[in-house]
């Protein structure tokens, strides 16, 4: 009965128009996964001047698609696609693990950089437990975990991850995250759904022997729970590490879209799934909501709006009423459009445009976020032109977080404006704790209005913004207004643009 009422409530949303109205703050994020050169970069070997193109790109495509975030995957097997002193130069680079680029740059501080040139965000993604992803294929560089602490290393199937019951494993892998917190301008720490491994039928994960080791008071038929906490303590001690280090940046985890069923308990959705979190992975999400020890989360619903064993609609609400205080977004499957879908939901853009608009009917809900950047540039089934057509129309945001301390900005400073041949150029000086700048643009018989998106011109984190010159955009038709951002985004005050002298 209450699958009927959501989507009787959907097909009344959509009637009526209702949560089209633009937001000026909206997550839009789409992940950059580098594990198999799945977005980033296209293979292996690529020169750097071809890895930076191909970064560029990509970022290009999220400022096209109004898109203001990026969870960009550093580390897929315990290795970097940045300098790190703790763990070698990731294989999906040069396609041999520990080779560093040459000529030599940093990935993370180029793509850091470039996002802050286009206003924005990164958070940055990390595969916790994960050493080898193919232990057919991968030669570990001598440095690999599985090289120097192989008593950390299980196997199971065709890969290697680090035992989760085991505490230096689990110290490593929260050095390896400060490490990232501590030296580069990230906005947020980003796990994704793999802590304990997608189940092997019928193999059981070989943790007996850290199990007898430490077993923290759990007895031999309590082994489900023991798993829980262990991944409960790595989750409680990156949050702590994180916070002390740089209170501003988030903590994320975006996990399998169903934490439990129903049938199994009543606290869970109504769904059918062969597999949740707490069951097989191993992971409590909704205990680390409640005890505050992630900022925000963002469930993979990559199933379609009436799906019979897990309705995108109905699990949407259900994360909403889950939210206990924690920022949701809602992880969406941009790939699974296809016009030879056995699905006949993902044979039209029309899909995910509908899942937007009911995330934007469902309070709690605060944006979404897309897999995967490649998809930006193939556009599948015209999904660019439907969101920008009506949805994305405007720029957007990212929304403040209330679990992070607010840090308040001050206002921009010496802003003025001159022509410099056919364009003219907006510039200003920082003020305290400026992160970033939004540009509005005004009639100027109009008052300014900051809560309407379609009155930005662009967010930067760059002191000056060149416009072209015509009728539309010329300062004598037009005021020009900056706001600041603080590393919390929270707004400053706007200042009007005045002519230089």
């Amino acid at each position: 009965m209450k699958k009927i009422v959501l989507i009787g409530l959907l097909l009344g949303f959509a009637a009526r128009g209702f949560g089209q109205a633009a937001p000026k703050r909206e997550m839009r994020a789409v992940w950059i996964a580098t594990v198999e050169n799945i977005d980033w970069p296209s293979v292996t070997g690529l020169t750097t001047e071809q890895q930076k193109r191909e970064m560029v790109e990509i970022l290009d495509q999220v400022k096209a698609f109004n898109m203001n975030t990026v969870v960009f995957q550093i580390r897929p097997d315990a290795d970097a696609l940045y300098a790190s002193p703790l763990e070698p130069w990731s294989e999906w680079l040069s396609g041999r693990q520990g080779a560093a680029p040459d000529p030599w740059y940093d990935p993370l501080e180029f793509a850091i950089s470039e996002c802050r040139k286009r206003g924005l965000d990164i958070h940055v993604w990390f595969n916790p437990y994960r050493a080898i992803q193919n232990i057919d294929k991968t030669v570990a560089a001598p440095n690999h975990v599985t090289n120097t602490h192989p008593e950390w290393i299980v196997t199971y199937g065709n890969k290697r991850y680090f035992d989760p019951g085991i505490p230096e494993a689990r110290e490593f892998v929260a050095r390896v995250v400060s490490d990232v917190v501590r030296r580069y301008d990230i906005d947020a720490v980003h796990f994704d759904d793999y802590f304990y491994p997608y189940k092997i039928a019928g193999v059981n994960f070989p943790d007996d022997n850290s199990f007898e080791r430490s077993p923290n008071g759990y007895l031999a038929d309590r082994r489900d729970d023991w798993r829980r906490n262990n991944v409960d303590l790595i989750i409680k001690q990156l949050s702590d590490s994180i916070k002390s280090i740089k209170p501003t940046v988030e903590f994320g985890i975006s996990p399998f879209g169903v934490w439990r069923n129903q049938t199994v308990d009543p606290a869970g959705s109504a769904t059918r799934a062969g597999m949740t979190n707490y069951d097989d992975l191993y992971a409590d999400i909704l205990k680390w909501q409640k005890e505050g020890w992630i900022d925000y989360v963002t469930p993979q619903l990559y199933w379609f709006i009436g799906k019979e064993v897990a309705d995108y609609a109905i699990l949407a609400d259900w994360w909403a009423q889950n939210s206990f205080g924690c920022q949701l977004y809602i992880g969406q499957a941009l790939y699974l459009l296809d016009s030879e879908s056995r699905d006949p939901a993902w044979r039209t853009a029309g899909e995910i445009v509908k899942q937007v608009k009911l995330n934007r009917s469902i309070s709690h809900i605060a944006g979404s976020m897309f897999f995967s950047a490649k998809h930006l540039k193939s556009n599948p089934l015209g999904i660019k032109e439907q969101l920008l057509g009506e949805l994305y129309r405007y720029p957007a945001l990212t929304p403040v977080n209330n679990r992070i301390a607010p840090v308040v900005p001050a206002q921009p400073q010496q802003t003025f404006f001159q022509k410099k041949g056919k364009t003219f150029q907006l510039e200003w000086e920082k003020g305290n704790n400026n992160a970033m700048f939004v540009i509005y643009k005004f009639k100027k018989r109009d008052r300014p209005n900051l809560e309407n998106p379609e009155n930005i011109v662009t967010v930067t984190a760059q002191k000056a913004v060149s416009i072209d010159w015509n009728r539309k955009t010329k300062p004598s038709r037009y005021n020009y207004w900056v706001t600041a951002l603080s590393a919390t985004h929270h707004e400053s005050q706007p200042v009007l643009f005045e002519k230089s002298k």
